[in-house]
């Protein structure tokens, strides 16, 4: 059985936020990391997601911004704009998926930043860990568009990794919708190797 076929939903339950009400899917499956057995996701979906494309936003977990609000990047102003942009259109989807620091994990993520500090960018700092530049891969939540029953989406992404994870897993990516948001200047460098070396579709 494959990766993604014995990825399977766990539970369900309604989920208010400050954005609207929300109903949060819980998901778990085999990890693509060998050092790990499974992995887990969510995905917080809002009103009909099946009487057209719906808005959905890929995330990945990002503690230091989602949480403590870190400036080095703008994972926290990307989350909160998708679930803004989502209660705005009435319907959506947010899946958030475990891939600290795209995909190398939290620690690794931290000695990563100390390379930085020293004046390497987000790329050859993850190259110097042994990490490929974007480590992660995206078969999880295409997956679980697919248990939700969605076939085309509109991506709120500046990313055209997901954009092509999608198309080939079958999910038809009828719209890419911006994710950028206002740049500050910690987040400069980060933002332009975003663009330079990873081709994601900034201004």
């Amino acid at each position: 059985m494959s990766r993604a076929s014995s990825i399977r939903k766990v539970a369900e339950a309604d989920f208010p936020t400050r954005w609207g009400h929300f109903r949060i899917h819980g998901f778990e499956g085999p990890s693509a990391d060998s050092k790990k057995e499974k992995e887990e996701a969510v995905a917080v979906v809002m009103g009909d997601i099946h009487a057209s494309p719906p808005l959905v936003r890929i995330h990945s977990q990002c503690l230091t911004g989602d949480v403590f609000g870190s400036l080095r990047c703008d994972c926290r102003q990307q989350l909160e704009m998708a679930l803004a942009k989502i209660a705005s259109a009435g319907a959506g989807i947010l899946v958030y998926e475990q891939q600290e620091g795209r995909g190398i994990g939290l620690m690794a993520k931290l000695q990563a930043y100390a390379l930085q500090d020293q004046g390497q960018d987000t790329v050859q700092a993850n190259e110097s860990l042994g990490f490929k530049a974007d480590h992660r891969g995206f078969e999880m939540p295409a997956r679980i568009l697919g248990i939700l029953g969605v076939k085309s989406v509109r991506l709120l992404s500046n990313n055209p990794q997901k954009v092509a994870a999608l198309e080939n897993a079958g999910i038809r990516v009828v719209e890419r919708v911006s994710a950028e948001v206002e740049p500050h200047e910690h987040a400069e460098k980060y933002l332009k190797t975003k663009k330079e070396k990873l081709g994601h579709l900034l201004r």
